[in-house]
């Protein structure tokens, strides 16, 4: 069961009426990201799934970000993409804004304050990253970071999201 309920979303959208783009994205297995920028209490932080890590002098991290959040990693400059591991999809769907967060984003969970923003203490891959430029996309803003340093954690497995669901990489749902 989807939910534990009932087998499908009673709230979801007929797939009649639902937008192809969005059909076609959410064929395309995604890894699930944090993006966290500025400074605590007023810190920005977001669940992308819309990244790219393109290499070259230098690597940088292209990621679709609603134009609020933009903003806020233009402003503050830089920014830490945090790779999820599986177990942790209650964390992506805080910083997606469908779970609630007392105390806000950053409320109750161990998080670092770092020049480059948050640092989520819990998730130990990720990238600091400068922000380098940003234009619209859609209903989206394309966020260009230059990667700083990377921290990589190999023994976690990576959550990945497919088809509107959190999955582990042997391709079953979490």
């Amino acid at each position: 069961m989807a939910d534990g309920i009932h087998e499908e979303n009673p709230f979801a959208t007929p797939p009649e009426l639902r937008d192809p783009a969005r059909r076609f994205r959410g064929r395309l297995t995604a890894g699930v990201t944090v993006l966290t920028a500025g400074t605590l209490p007023r810190a920005a932080g977001l669940t992308v799934s819309s990244l790219l890590v393109a290499e070259g002098a230098p690597d940088r991290v292209l990621a679709l970000l609603d134009p609020e959040t933009a903003e806020d990693v233009r402003a503050a400059s830089r920014f830490v993409v945090h790779v999820l591991h599986k177990g942790e999809q209650a964390l992506s769907d805080r910083f997606a804004g469908i779970r609630p967060s007392p105390g806000g984003l950053f409320g109750d969970i161990d998080v670092i304050q770092s020049s480059y923003g948050p640092v989520l203490a819990q998730i130990r891959t990720r990238a600091f990253c400068t922000w380098e430029r940003d234009e619209e996309a859609g209903y989206h803003t394309l966020v260009s970071g230059i990667i700083d340093r990377v921290e990589i954690d190999d023994e976690s497995e990576p959550l990945v999201y497919y088809r509107g669901q959190y999955r582990g990489l042997e391709g079953k749902s979490t």
